[in-house]
């Protein structure tokens, strides 16, 4: 094969994406960290699924076209460090595809290699033992090949072949995946979606896996498309009912009974024969809809569902909060995890919210969504979280409003940075000073271990309770008093004055009080403060000032 246009490109992007999305579970259980929230794997196939889903939208013969409809759906889609990467890999990549209407041998290769370029400038400091050694090290093997072989098959198989081989020598790069036992999470989920390529350029198709049930609520028939305000949903509910045709009754004239129900509300339906009719409409009196159906017999099935509540849980899986939606001319965006935390953040200035964090990242048009529906004329983002940094970083470049990034990792940072915020002050001095506050805060968390490992010397077992210090472990224990109490006995030292604790959705109030009554005992100079964070994973949060 000498050529690669846009309709065999669309293919390859599917079944990287199908690949990928087949084994993200695996790609999760990677993560070096045996805490409960390992996304890598998730982040790169909702990463990759949009940018697939975007690209079978606009499928036609030029790869020029194919790729940027990939590079847009996968920038606007990328979820966590290793989505943003990804994008920049395939952003670069097609940025040097785009005048093309097809490429040959050495300029698919070049491609690869020009995608490496865009993600390392896109990485304040890379990291080698990563996604990018493994695409850098198959990028230059393609490259080599391209020197001799005009063969596109022969240039991938190749890519495959180096990238396979960097992400087997990943541990010997990096120590703490060599302690783990474990190769590089990001590279793996690259080599799937190029492993993808090639089956695809091979003829051999990649079947999507099977949708897993969803058992909420959400009707998938419903698109509510980019509407971000639930009250705009009107009317609210899809009606759907069937009447069986009862001698005595009304007779039954499709026409008149059509016009009739279109008094009801939109998206009407009606089907009908003999014996029966089928209608469906969305109305805000499905009541009424329902009743003026009886009159022409037997009702036998009946559906009615609310959208608006449908339209509130899409917003939740998408991280987005409903206070996300309200206009101002400054904006301050913080990414919460847990109810109590977000008011908190609301409390002290934030004016939107996403709910987020670790295994819930959003997504770089997450963010987008929220600067545009909030009309504001400058913004402020607080990630939270070292693994949505780049995403918030990537949604300040889109937008056409300036945007600070403050480049929190953690729920106090974010805190004490909101708490140094000045509204009428400037935005370039804001940021200065929200950045600065970040160094007078210590962040732990307390959470379990979801795998037997070894990690700096500590010793954890699954089920085990495991202290964190900034995003070092530091203690594990199956006594969550100890791992707390020498936890903050790693983090309090001469100068600190107050400790925050953040209570988690499953910390008990007697643990609270027991942690309480020791800070107090063992540290008469701290002031105690509890919080009633409700985070998930984490049973407590702490801030050290």
């Amino acid at each position: 094969m000498n050529k690669i246009d846009g309709r065999l490109f669309a293919e390859m992007i599917s079944a990287g994406a199908n690949n990928l999305s087949q084994n993200a579970e695996y790609v999760d259980s990677l993560n070096v960290f045996p805490v409960p929230d390992g996304d890598t794997g998730t982040n790169m196939n909702l990463s990759m699924t949009s940018g697939a889903t975007e690209t079978a939208a606009h499928v036609e013969a030029h790869i020029g076209n194919v790729g940027k409809a990939f590079s847009k759906g996968l920038l606007m889609g990328a979820r966590g460090n290793s989505g943003v990467i990804l994008s920049q890999l395939f952003r670069g990549f097609s940025k040097a595809v785009e005048e093309q209407a097809d490429i040959e041998a050495k300029k698919f290769a070049k491609a690869f290699d020009s995608g490496v370029k865009t993600a390392y400038k896109a990485v304040m400091k890379p990291v080698e033992g990563t996604i990018l050694t493994v695409a850098r090290e198959a990028a230059a093997r393609g490259m080599e090949v391209a020197d001799t072989s005009d063969d596109v098959i022969e240039i991938m198989e190749a890519i495959v072949e180096a990238g396979n081989i960097s992400l087997k020598n990943t541990p010997e790069l990096l120590p703490v995946l060599k302690e783990v036992g474990v190769v590089d999470s990001g590279g793996q989920g690259l080599m799937y979606v190029y492993e993808g390529f090639l089956a695809a350029m091979k003829g051999e198709a990649i079947a999507p896996p099977q949708a897993k049930v969803d058992e909420s609520f959400v009707n998938d028939d419903h698109d509510f498309g980019d509407v971000v305000k639930t009250e705009d949903i009107v009317p609210g509910f899809c009606t759907e009912f069937m009447v069986r045709f009862t001698p005595g009754k009304k007779p039954f004239n499709e026409d008149a009974f059509r016009n009739d129900m279109a008094e009801f509300g939109d998206s009407l339906l009606v089907i009908s024969d003999d014996e029966i009719v089928k209608t469906h409409v969305h109305s805000e009196t499905p009541g009424e809809a329902l009743t003026y159906g009886s009159q022409y017999g037997e009702i036998i099935k009946i559906k009615v569902e609310n959208m608006r509540e449908q339209h509130r849980e899409v917003l939740r899986k998408r991280g987005i909060k409903q206070s996300a939606t309200k206009e101002v001319e400054k904006a301050v965006i913080t990414i919460s995890m847990g109810d109590g935390i977000t008011k908190l953040f609301e409390s002290i200035g934030a004016t939107h919210v996403i709910s987020g964090g670790q295994t819930m990242n959003p997504s770089t048009e997450d963010i987008v969504k929220v600067i545009e529906a909030s009309k504001c004329q400058e913004a402020i983002i607080l990630p939270n979280n070292k693994n949505i940094i780049m995403a918030a970083e990537q949604a300040a470049s889109v937008v056409s409003i300036p945007v600070a990034v403050i480049p929190s990792k953690t729920i106090p940072q974010g805190m004490t940075a909101m708490l140094s915020y000045m509204p009428d002050a400037e935005l370039e001095a804001n940021k200065e000073q929200m950045t600065e506050a970040l160094k007078h805060v210590k962040s732990g968390s307390v959470t379990y271990a979801v795998r037997d490992t070894s990690i700096d010397g500590v010793e954890i077992k699954k089920g085990a309770f495991m202290g964190l210090f900034e995003s070092k472990i530091k203690v594990s224990d199956v006594s969550q008093q100890k791992v707390c109490t020498e936890l903050l006995a790693a983090m309090i030292d001469d100068d600190s004055e107050i400790v925050t604790i953040f209570k988690g959705a499953d910390a008990a109030d007697e643990d609270v009080d027991a942690l309480v009554a020791h800070l107090e005992e063992q540290y008469e100079d701290i002031e105690v403060e509890v919080q009633d964070g409700r985070q998930p994973i984490y049973s407590f949060m702490f801030a050290v000032e």
